[in-house]
């Protein structure tokens, strides 16, 4: 059987209309701003929260996110945590799990942070963590920022990913 077996009896009973692709463009926004309308969910100004997650975003650790933005590091693991960034937990998941149990009365505080083997402001955060959930509208202006959305973010990517792009020349 061809295409031509396959195609009999076909016609075309409509016209198709180019509708064209529907876009959606933020670029003009600046990410302070855009935090600036969530701001009592973060623990510092939307400022200093878009500075730790512009410099978190370009791998940039989370000390040195906290240094350019002039907050503490546990401020910027806050921060991280509150807009949907994974990896600020200082804490294994069994640690994490005793620290839920002192939360939750099962253990006192000294012995929970002496079966976790965290320092004081490990457990502090790490409290932190477990208590306050990432907030989604955070998550979003953030994933936003992060996954490049913007025509600024694609030609960074662009020229961060030059040496592996090969050129219509390359071709010959």
């Amino acid at each position: 059987m061809g295409l031509s077996d396959l195609a009999a009896g076909l016609e075309v009973t409509a016209e198709q209309h180019d509708r064209g692709v529907a876009t959606v463009d933020d670029t003009e926004a600046d990410l302070a701003d855009q935090l600036a309308d969530h701001a009592g969910e973060l623990p510092c100004t939307p400022e200093a929260a878009a500075t730790v997650v512009e410099t978190h975003g370009t791998g940039t650790s989370v000390g040195e996110s906290a240094r350019a933005a002039a907050v503490a590091p546990v401020t910027a693991a806050k921060v991280l945590h509150r807009c949907g960034v994974d990896g600020v937990a200082p804490l294994a998941p069994e640690a994490r799990r005793i620290v839920r149990d002192w939360l939750d009365g099962r253990l006192s505080r000294a012995d929970a942070l002496e079966l976790t083997g965290a320092s004081e402001s490990e457990f502090s955060l790490a409290a932190y963590l477990e208590t306050h959930d990432p907030v989604p509208e955070l998550v979003d202006v953030v994933s936003g920022a992060r996954s490049g959305t913007g025509a600024s973010a694609t030609v960074e990517k662009r020229d961060a990913l030059a040496e592996t792009m090969s050129s219509v020349s390359d071709l010959r």
